[in-house]
């Protein structure tokens, strides 16, 4: 009587053994993208204090390595540079155009060998379009064309939203000025 069962519990083995190993694989198609919740683009500009424009000065160096002062950048890629700035935003490149809010934070570069920055702002809006901020934190490899960090939080019109900013450097002059286009996509709008 057992040899009768040996074939139907090698079957049923064999057909759990398949079901089971069909429900724990991996999907077969792609992984589709989400799409934002919501899109904007701003432009912020940033005019660096270098002893003789403190009148349109948007940053200022607040601290820099022994080396350097904190009027004139750093040698070595700007290494230990620490730049604070309240920026104005506008809806495209002008830096004469209505600003519709503020980049408020700081930046520091954080490599000798390679030119690049990390970042920590908000986006703070004063305009009748938005209200509240948008939080940014992230590293910045300044030579390269695009580069994203990431969205951290928000309040107001933008509570709690997360997602990626791409940054790219739109304009600059020398070591005084910079334009970056900021383009935002929120993955978790609330």
């Amino acid at each position: 009587m057992e040899s009768k069962n040996i074939p139907f519990l090698a079957l049923f083995l064999l057909i759990f053994l398949f079901v089971v190993s069909s429900t724990t694989a991996a999907p077969a198609g792609k992984i589709k993208a989400r799409l934002p919740c919501k899109r904007l683009v701003f432009y912020f500009h940033d005019i660096l204090f270098n002893g003789r424009n403190s009148k349109n000065a948007t940053s200022a160096i607040v601290g820099a390595p022994a080396w350097a002062n904190r009027t004139i950048m750093a040698g070595q890629n700007h290494f230990g540079d620490l730049v604070v700035f309240d920026d104005p935003i506008t809806l495209d490149n002008n830096l004469h155009s209505t600003p519709v809010g503020r980049a408020q934070g700081f930046y520091l570069y954080d490599q000798k060998d390679i030119f690049t920055s990390w970042l920590g702002f908000s986006f703070v809006f004063n305009s009748t379009q938005h209200k509240g901020s948008i939080n940014f934190a992230g590293a910045d490899p300044i030579m390269n064309k695009t580069r994203d960090i990431s969205v951290v939080g928000g309040t107001g019109d933008f509570f709690m939203s997360r997602g990626i900013a791409t940054l790219m450097t739109d304009a600059f002059e020398g070591e005084v000025y910079f334009r970056l286009r900021v383009d935002i996509k929120l993955y978790e709008c609330w």
